[in-house]
């Protein structure tokens, strides 16, 4: 018993650090204020959306993007099919817009060849047939502000990164459930900001990318990670600072955000983060590896704790500790960044929702490496 009191004390004290340190990478990444005067852009922009069974959300996007105040000269809009059993092809043959054009996946594979990465290779047959400069990647889920383009843009053009990882938020947080979505996912993005000025780690959210059809062509693209079924963001996003050390940049921005729904039940939302932990133990950024295993044991404890301390009355005070102990120093991180992406109001939610928390980073990181899921539609190993 006491053995695992002090694995507790010690992990929290990890724990801690951690998370301070996170708290002064967010705080200290500064906001990125472009200039709105007179401004003549130079970069050609691609944007590239894989797509599959998006009949109903595609439309939102797709208004999203002509509303742009990109001069729509400089981008196009590739949007790829991946084998949709809906009317995805149609809504973008009939979108009338003429800088957006369709790539289907049938014209390309054969249906009954098996990959265990579709979205990995829409995206190749899109960046294959790109005219820009500046590969712009986004969910055909999401959609966008009109100066979305513009901001990326004008950061890149000003900074010159290789790789820019770009903000993304939940809204429509109607529900218990979808509020603690939304928590859980703005604290990834916080850490993602975090990590990116510390430059501790490559973090990123496929829904909101850019980087150079050069840099991606310099690595050899998704060459070596092709076979892992997610990892179209973060593996290519290390591959790219490998080549590249000071060349990965986070956009911080209210303007550059990209707004996505959360999941509507339970079974989803488990296949989602099963999907995401599934690519743990394939980062070559082993500082993010070092970093997962740390926060998984730490929540281990914690559930183990909570299971004794319905047997053990002694044990509930520790557990009790430890509790508030997390919640504080989680909060003190989370506050600034629901500031950024004003959620405030979130915030009383982040504690009733922490057994929720707990529970589901246990089981998702066990069955992440040990389990299946299933990615729009496909069982996957």
């Amino acid at each position: 018993m006491y053995a695992l009191l002090i694995i507790t004390l010690g992990l929290a004290f990890l724990y801690g650090i951690l998370m301070v340190s996170y708290t002064y990478g967010w705080r200290r990444l500064k906001l990125f204020v472009p200039n709105r005067h007179a401004y003549t852009f130079n970069t050609k922009v691609s944007v590239i959306i894989p797509a599959r069974d998006e009949e109903k959300n595609l439309p939102a996007l797709l208004e999203a993007l002509q509303q742009q105040s990109y001069p729509a000269n400089l981008f196009e809009v590739i949007v790829v099919d991946d084998f949709s059993e809906d009317g995805t092809a149609d809504v973008v043959k009939y979108f009338p817009a003429s800088n957006i054009r369709l790539i289907r996946m049938r014209d390309h594979l054969d249906a009954t060849q098996r990959l265990n990465s579709y979205k990995k290779k829409a995206i190749e047959l899109a960046i294959a047939e790109a005219t820009g400069h500046l590969i712009v990647t986004t969910d055909a889920d999401c959609v966008m502000g009109p100066r979305w383009l513009e901001t990326i843009v004008k950061f890149y053009e000003t900074y010159h990164p290789r790789f820019i990882a770009a903000p993304v938020a939940y809204y429509r947080e109607n529900s218990f459930f979808r509020k603690l979505q939304s928590l859980d996912f703005m604290t990834m993005q916080g850490i993602t900001g975090s990590v990116a000025y510390l430059q501790t780690g490559t973090m990123c959210n496929g829904a909101n990318l850019a980087y150079e059809k050069s840099a991606f062509e310099e690595v050899g693209g998704f060459m070596g990670i092709d076979m892992i079924a997610s990892g179209d963001d973060m593996l290519l996003m290390y591959k790219i600072y490998h080549a590249y050390p000071d060349g990965v940049m986070y956009l911080k921005s209210r303007d550059a955000v990209v707004r996505t729904l959360p999941v509507d039940n339970l079974s989803a939302f488990m296949h989602q983060r099963i999907r995401w932990s599934s690519k743990a133990d394939k980062y070559e950024d082993k500082r993010i590896t070092r970093v997962l295993v740390l926060v998984y044991v730490w929540n281990v404890i914690l559930l183990l704790l909570g299971v004794m301390a319905i047997f053990r009355p002694d044990v509930r005070l520790w557990l009790l500790g430890m509790l508030v102990y997390k919640i504080v120093i989680e909060l003190v991180f989370l506050a600034p960044v629901a500031a950024f992406f004003q959620k405030r109001s979130l915030l009383p939610w982040f504690i009733p929702g922490q057994p929720f928390h707990i529970i589901y980073v246990v089981v998702a990181g066990w069955l992440g490496k040990f389990g299946s899921y299933e990615w729009k539609g496909r069982q996957v190993k």
